[in-house]
């Protein structure tokens, strides 16, 4: 049996291929839509900028940098002395009486009592020529001692350091920032104007505009010493010069933003 089609019968078979294509055309097309909808882009540039897009929207993570410097106020004094005796009797009677005229000369400078502290005592065989047998005794005693006046600092070591005669020994000194309060307040508003302005500046670039702030981190802050000219106390005639110099405080903000 032979089919015949007629004129009328192939237009429309062909429209309903047509048709069939343009769907599927059409199906496929959103699927690729929808799949390109969402996307990360994180660009390995100095700037810290992560850029982020949704089918909700966009966001911009910074980091802000703000930095401050302050004047220290506290330093803490490390020091002790050292003596060296042919038995340990006398070494640590020699030691213990020049450990008190130390102390006895800080408290006599305006040192508090309760900021001298005994940190350390040591007593030791002293040989000589590879003997087995000590020669001698050396006996160690150190203490820490914080200095709340910085104007009175160096008259308080020299006076120490003079009580304690050929037997002192200084390990150190250490210059603190006891109230970082609002040495952090400042940096951290330099630092969220820092995570601003770069959050601006990037969101121009791609023309975006900035919204509004989705969450903050603050990173830990911890001071540390730069060298500074001037700033110093004048010592007297006999005093140890003391320069407090300048410590920054650092703070690091991590923010992120709304773009549209």
């Amino acid at each position: 049996m032979s089919v015949a089609i007629k004129p009328a019968s192939r237009a429309t078979g062909i429209g309903v291929a047509a048709a069939a294509l343009l769907i599927g055309s059409f199906l496929l097309g959103s699927a690729r839509s929808g799949s390109a909808a969402t996307g990360t882009t994180n660009s390995g540039g100095s700037g810290g900028l992560m850029l982020t897009t949704s089918a909700s929207g966009g966001k911009i993570t910074v980091t802000g940098t703000g930095t401050v410097s302050g004047r220290p106020d506290q330093l803490v004094l490390s020091m002790g002395v050292q003596t060296s005796a042919s038995s340990v009797s006398t070494a640590l009677r020699e030691a213990n009486q020049a450990a008190r005229r130390v102390i006895s000369a800080l408290k006599g400078g305006g040192v508090r009592p309760g900021d001298i502290q005994t940190s350390g005592l040591s007593i030791q065989p002293n040989y000589a020529n590879g003997s087995q047998v000590p020669t001698g005794y050396g006996v160690s005693e150190q203490l820490t001692a914080t200095l709340r006046d910085l104007a009175k600092a160096g008259t308080e070591i020299q006076a120490a350091v003079t009580a304690g005669g050929n037997a002192t020994t200084v390990d150190g000194v250490a210059l603190n920032l006891t109230d970082t309060g609002t040495l952090l307040a400042h940096a951290r508003a330099a630092a969220i104007r820092d995570a601003q302005a770069k959050a601006s500046q990037f969101a121009q670039a791609l023309g975006q505009q900035l919204g509004g702030v989705i969450s903050v981190s603050d990173q830990s802050a911890v001071p540390y010493p730069i060298f500074a000219a001037g700033g110093g106390y004048s010592p007297a005639a006999r005093s140890v010069p003391v320069q407090p110099g300048k410590q920054q405080v650092s703070v690091q903000i991590t923010v992120v933003y709304a773009i549209g």
